[in-house]
């Protein structure tokens, strides 16, 4: 839309006494203005001197940059005695959330990224160039795809994780165009991938990353004695603006030959840190046992640690006893405060790390061994301080009181989920309060109404060699929700009792899912003809009741992952929002400090209210609690992203020697690039191509989640079963690509001819601008 800027007006000249005047010569006719495109066609009827509410928003959505006030009035030629009430339109829009203020005098419609902003660097297209998002983004949906503009000749390429500042130019819907300002020394970025060298000197880098189209060109003397198939990172050279980016081999991870290797990518893509500095190292060989003191002493109670056959540290142990009204409970954790004192460096390493990390092969922890799988590790037999609740609860599951208090303990026994299980199965006798208590507070769980999501999650088991053997999925067992509802409770009382005391709590919250994620759900849920209760603010025993309706359907899972993508990421915070999911008021994590940070703030908090030691929360803790709040959050996203990528790249691993076999499979995903299939046997994930779907005219239906084919109406869709062929496995990035085996049994319409071959498909990006010769 053009801006019609207002000749300037003329002032005539003051004539000289005795002087005649002429009058001026008449001004050429201007060109009349275009009309904005909301007002088009209005010809003949009276002109209203304000644009309508549409209009103003199409403008505000199509403008290329922010406009100023006046560049409004003058768009709609609003005379100067209305321009009070536009600006009272668009802030009558800003209050709807059509709108923001974007400065002085300035507005642009909701979502829309500031002129200038700080980008992370996400990827490469096909040409080399960085792709990029915003650093900051609390917009609805997806943050919005930046094409950031080659860099200029000397400077070094963008590598992904590279943050700069960037001026930005909107290019169309969720699209802009980014050049650099600054680059962020701190966040400079790196590649992973895998060496290959070349006959004439030097090599080339095999990004590992799904989101990098194009290879790193290594040039001779750079390569760090790296040989052929090495997993290195990298760092980007000074080159050329355009054609091969250059990069220099700054770290040999290890060799893609070898399977333990898969896990070594994702930490290294990730950043999480491996090696534990050395005067942390020191401070946890120097820990010693803790002595009783005025702790409580709980070493005849019988308390049981109960957790998964390959866990590596044992951090909580469980008692219950039946009362004559209900159940005495006691949930006991590792004192990890005693030895990670305020200011240490093992308190400065384990905030960095923010929280461990676990991959089918290893394990990163948040603390060193002699902490983690020792003196912290409540291990059979052998005392160790504990910090601990005992609950009281009636027969319905309703806590009746608590307290909580530091002790001394020694762990009576370490079972296993499948081991308590079967105890209990063969003998009911045994465990019997346990599992009594369990149900209690089940019930107590029923009536609050929970979203109990079922996901199935996978378990990779590998062989001594490193390679997968087999791809599990993992048991539900009533002894998994049993530790899970001891552990609850716990939470929720550390919660109540910081409260209580006026401490500083290290919040566990989780928001409500957004509206415009609700209405994606119930746009999905129309597809199979279930209705979800109008209006944004729903309680999750709303999302629950929709779980239990496709129970044991073959929708059922896919039901189960679409309501977990509409859900809000939960966070760690020093401000109380609730958690949705678990419906409640208040929760807080206690129960884990072996593995995660925010856990033994909460330990220390209790420790300061309750007046139990010297080592509770410090003046730092205190004044650094919402940034610690925002960095733990960041942790844990990161190594929840770096242990889903090493569980698809080991699952890749696993397929690849079976590439051309035919897979039962269902649709997890629609897009008008083509279809996402999860394989029903090992829960993995690929993706069917648009090109690899048989020759026909496909529409992508983004209301239903289809792809339908105009000449043979055949329709695929969510949750659909396809036979498809695995065409390829790729273990260094952990992608599938999809072919279809089979054709849709029912299917409408005779068979569409085979697949030809087509040009690769790429995201859309700007034209580039010509380069002005200098």
């Amino acid at each position: 839309m053009k801006t019609v800027h207002k000749k300037p007006r003329v002032k005539a000249a003051k004539p000289e006494t005795g002087e005649s005047v002429k009058p001026p010569k008449a001004a050429k006719a201007a060109k009349p203005a275009k009309k904005p495109r909301a007002l088009a066609g209005l010809e003949g009827q009276p002109a209203s001197p304000l644009p309508s509410r549409e209009a103003l928003r199409a403008y505000l959505a199509e403008a290329a940059n922010v406009p100023h006030m006046r560049d409004i009035a003058r768009a709609f030629s609003v005379p100067h005695e209305q321009k009070k009430a536009l600006r009272g339109l668009l802030k009558s829009l800003e209050g709807e959330g059509a709108a923001e203020r974007a400065g002085r005098k300035r507005f642009s419609d909701a979502g829309r990224l500031p002129e200038t902003a700080l980008v992370e660097v996400t990827g490469l297209d096909r040409d080399g160039e960085a792709i990029a998002r915003p650093v900051a983004w609390d917009g609805p949906g997806r943050p919005p795809v930046i094409f950031m503009a080659p860099e200029r000749r000397g400077a070094a390429a963008l590598a992904p994780g590279a943050r700069v500042l960037a001026k930005l130019r909107r290019v169309g819907p969720d699209k802009y165009e980014g050049r650099t300002i600054k680059r962020l020394e701190e966040h400079g970025g790196s590649i992973i991938g895998v060496f290959h060298p070349m006959t004439h000197g030097g090599g080339r880098i095999e990004p590992v990353e799904k989101r990098q189209k194009t290879e790193w060109q290594v040039p001779e003397g750079e390569t760090m004695g790296a040989v052929d198939n090495d997993i290195v990172r990298a760092l980007p050279l000074p080159g050329k603006p355009f054609g091969p980016k250059p990069a220099r081999v700054t770290e040999r991870i290890g060799s893609a030959n070898d399977a333990r290797s898969v896990s070594m990518i994702a930490i290294a893509q990730a950043g999480i840190p491996v090696e534990f500095p050395e005067d942390a190292l020191k401070e946890a060989r120097r820990a010693r046992p803790v002595s009783l003191g005025k702790r409580a002493d709980l070493r005849a109670l019988g308390l049981i640690t109960i957790d998964g056959a390959d866990a590596r540290d044992f951090d909580d142990a469980v008692f219950a006893s039946a009362e004559p009204h209900g159940y005495r409970l006691i949930v006991a954790i590792a004192d990890v405060a005693h030895y990670v004192k305020p200011g240490s460096a093992l308190e400065r390493a384990a905030r960095v790390r923010g929280n461990s990390c676990y991959f089918p092969d290893r394990v990163v922890p948040m603390l060193p061994e002699e902490l983690s799988n020792g003196l912290c590790s409540l291990k059979p037999g052998e005392d160790r301080g504990c910090l601990f609740v005992e609950m009281h609860i009636d027969v319905h599951g309703n806590k009746l009181r608590h307290a909580f208090g530091r002790g001394m303990m020694r762990s009576s026994a370490r079972l296993t989920y499948e081991q308590i299980q079967a105890e209990f199965e063969e003998n009911p006798e045994q465990h019997a309060a346990l599992y009594a208590a369990f149900h209690a507070l089940h019930e107590a769980r029923e009536r609050r109404g929970t979203l109990d999501l079922d996901i199935p999650e996978r378990k990779v088991v590998l062989g001594e060699d490193g390679r997968v053997q087999s791809i599990k999925p993992r048991p539900r067992l009533a002894a998994h929700r049993l530790i899970e509802e001891f552990m609850i409770l716990a939470n929720v009382c550390a919660a109540e009792e910081l409260e209580r005391l006026r401490q500083a709590c290290m919040y566990r919250v989780h928001a409500p899912p957004s509206a415009e994620k609700l209405d994606h759900l119930r746009s999905f849920l129309h597809t199979l003809d279930i209705s979800l209760k109008a209006g944004d603010q729903l309680h999750p025993r709303e999302l629950d009741r929709i779980l239990k309706l496709v129970e044991g359907t073959k929708q059922a899972v896919l039901v189960n992952e679409t309501i977990l993508r509409s859900q809000s990421q939960a966070e760690y915070s020093p401000e109380n929002i609730g958690h949705f999911g678990l419906a409640l008021s208040r929760y807080a994590h206690f129960t884990s400090p072996i593995r995660r940070y925010a856990d033994l703030l909460v330990h220390r908090a209790l420790i300061t209210g309750l007046k139990l030691g010297r080592d509770g929360l410090s003046p730092d803790d205190l004044a650094g609690f919402a940034d610690t709040a925002e960095h733990i959050t960041a942790t844990e996203r990161r190594a929840a992203l770096a242990e889903r990528d090493s569980t698809d790249r080991y699952l890749a691993l696993y397929l690849q020697h079976r590439v051309g076999e035919l897979f039962e499979g269902r649709v997890s995903g629609v897009t008008k690039y083509g279809l996402f299939v999860t394989l029903v046997e090992s829960g993995a994930s690929g993706f069917l191509s648009m090109a690899n779907l048989p020759d026909d005219y496909w529409v992508h239906d983004e209301a239903t989640q289809s792809l339908c084919g105009r000449k043979s109406r055949v329709v695929f869709s969510l949750a659909q079963e396809l036979t498809v062929r695995l065409n390829e496995a790729k273990p260094m990035t952990g992608g599938l690509l999809l072919g279809l085996g089979e054709w849709p049994e029912g299917a409408k319409g005779s068979k569409p001819a085979a697949p030809h071959k087509r040009g690769k498909m790429s995201q859309s990006k700007p034209p580039r601008e010509k380069k002005r010769r200098r």
